[in-house]
């Protein structure tokens, strides 16, 4: 006899609603989001979508009308709680478009709290596109089915992110002039990693962070990396050594 299967099923379309959600409340979708599930997905009155808002978890709707350029749905029950995650930052030097976008796509999929943009002597990118890394950022969580987003800052000067450093969050420098493996430096507790610009650190720049009480200099293995590789590769190393990784599924 084959297994009763499981309701909803997983493969229903995710949507992210930056406004906060709840039951049997109705929503009128527009744009973008209207044009996915009524001209893209084809999805007709009856079709049911999740739906959540970084706040209360995630929610499962029924669509009343759909067209192609709006899409009306009512909420119909709770599915789960938003997701706890790592208190895990992640501080680095914006880089290139394309590059810096795919770093807050792996950072929101692997549970990084906060994403700091950090201007530093060697940062060549002058703007930062917050609108199209939380673009990014949701796609992402929607997808991997996440129901947490990170916190997105504006970008901040390095002398000035170190100054108003939290006293009691470690601070995880990615030094190319090595230091302890990031493996054995991290512990459990408020943490953040923070990772140079193409041109790695001034003199100064490493000098500064090393004064700061809570900044621990760490290395990344004996390979030279590019910028994005080493900041999602030094996540990943944090996620196994202290983080959630035990008690999430693959997806």
């Amino acid at each position: 006899m084959s297994a009763t299967p499981a309701w909803p099923p997983s493969s229903l379309p995710r949507l992210f609603i930056d406004e906060p959600l709840a039951q049997n409340m109705r929503l009128s979708l527009d744009g973008p989001q209207a044009n996915y599930l009524g001209a893209v997905l084809r999805l007709a009155a009856g079709a049911q979508v999740k739906l959540f808002d970084d706040r209360s978890g995630e929610w499962l709707a029924e669509i009343e009308e759909a067209g192609k350029r709006r899409v009306s749905l009512r909420i119909v029950r709770h599915l789960r709680e938003r997701e706890p995650v790592p208190d895990l930052w992640l501080v680095f030097a914006p880089i290139k478009r394309g590059r810096i976008d795919w770093i807050a796509e792996k950072a929101a999929e692997l549970g990084v709290a906060r994403l700091v943009p950090v201007v530093t002597a060697r940062t060549i990118v002058e703007r930062v596109n917050l609108e199209r890394l939380r673009a990014h950022m949701i796609e992402a969580a929607e997808q991997c089915e996440r129901t947490a987003l990170p916190q997105l800052d504006e970008p901040a000067r390095l002398d000035a992110l170190l100054r108003s450093w939290p006293a009691d969050r470690d601070l995880l420098f990615a030094d190319e002039s090595g230091g302890q493996p990031l493996a054995a430096a991290a512990r459990p507790g408020p943490a953040a990693i923070l990772i140079g610009p193409e041109g790695g650190f001034t003199q100064a720049e490493r000098t500064a962070v090393a004064a700061l009480p809570q900044a621990r200099p760490v290395s990344l293995g004996p390979r030279i990396l590019r910028a994005d590789t080493a900041a999602i590769a030094a996540v990943g190393v944090w996620m196994a050594a202290v983080g959630d990784w035990d008690r999430h599924a693959i997806r």
